[in-house]
């Protein structure tokens, strides 16, 4: 005997089609697929440095993502727009669950960054901190510094006289917290890192007994820097240093009934370097005054400012643009 079919139990086909719930949001399985990259940063079948360039690719389409992707939404945000994606989120709603993603991946990052150090320390690429430094290091990081990194920096005092200047995107520079030896007065300084100045700076090799080959020793530019404030600075006492580093929008849009295309992109290209903050990284570690008027001058938002407790920008750290 053939019963017959009931529609009570068949799937609303229209319903289905309808719902968000058949839609993945764009930005969120993009980071997703970064999680994938930082994956491979995380397995120990690769060697240590291939690891490291990983983890290195995982930051620099981070530092992307946010030039491009979280600026439009940003910018959709400011023009007051609502309307929901396919998957069923406003654009404010996008940018607060990226955030969590983010920074998750960030923390995975300098997790990493941790544990590579070692790895890579135990075959013989060392990165090392002031407190691990010999007198014979310190004297020799002095004279390099005075050689090759003082001519091409401009330290910079922040007072009613020198306003705060400009930071390009991807900009990277160290704030400073000084006081006067002679009237105790207080004051800030910016020291912005050109981009012609490598980010590490290699110590003369030293022989590794158990190897029987020299290990690579580097210091990073900002540990060299905050070292010789006294250089930079004389006179000055520094109570506190940090850090920071800015992401601004990079989005660009053509028109393509431009009568020159050239002009056009250089126009954009210049642009690219002021637009707006979507992400200011800084110094967990940075005093919180100085933190304050970093945020205070660079007008970002709350929700833009992210601690970052390790090393800044380990893609692309020094190429500001």
């Amino acid at each position: 005997m053939t019963m017959p079919v009931t529609t009570d139990t068949a799937p609303d086909v229209s319903a289905l089609m309808a719902s968000p719930e058949r839609f993945l949001n764009r930005e969120l399985s993009w980071l997703r697929f970064n999680r994938r990259v930082i994956g491979e940063a995380e397995n120990p079948n690769h060697p240590a440095l291939e690891r490291l360039r990983f983890l290195s690719i995982s930051a620099s389409n981070l530092d992307e993502f946010y030039m491009v992707r979280v600026a439009g939404l940003r910018a959709q945000i400011r023009n007051g727009v609502t309307a929901t994606s396919l998957d069923g989120l406003t654009p404010g709603e996008q940018v607060e669950q990226i955030h969590v993603l983010a920074s998750e991946l960030m923390g995975k990052q300098q997790a990493l960054w941790c544990a590579l150090r070692d790895e890579i320390a135990a075959l013989g690429v060392c990165v090392l901190a002031e407190a691990d430094l010999s007198r014979a290091d310190i004297a020799w990081l002095r004279g390099e510094f005075l050689s090759h990194t003082l001519p091409v920096i401009t330290p910079l005092a922040i007072d009613p006289a020198h306003p705060f200047p400009f930071i390009p995107n991807l900009g990277f520079a160290l704030a400073l917290q000084l006081r006067d030896n002679r009237t105790g007065k207080l004051m800030n300084a910016l020291i912005p890192m050109p981009s012609g100045v490598k980010r590490f700076v290699e110590l003369p090799a030293r022989s590794h007994g158990e190897r029987g080959r020299p290990d690579r020793r580097f210091v990073t530019l900002e540990t060299v820097l905050s070292m010789y404030v006294d250089e930079l600075f004389p006179g000055y006492e520094m109570l506190g240093r940090g850090a920071f580093r800015v992401i601004r929008d990079s989005d660009i849009e053509v028109e393509e009934e431009s009568e020159d295309l050239v002009l056009e992109f250089e126009r954009l290209v210049k642009q690219r370097r002021r637009g707006v903050i979507v992400r200011l990284t800084l110094d967990a570690d940075m005093p919180a005054g100085l933190r304050a008027f970093i945020v205070d001058h660079m007008h970002a938002e709350d929700q833009d400012v992210v601690p970052v407790p390790g090393l800044l920008g380990p893609g692309r750290p020094a190429d500001p643009r």
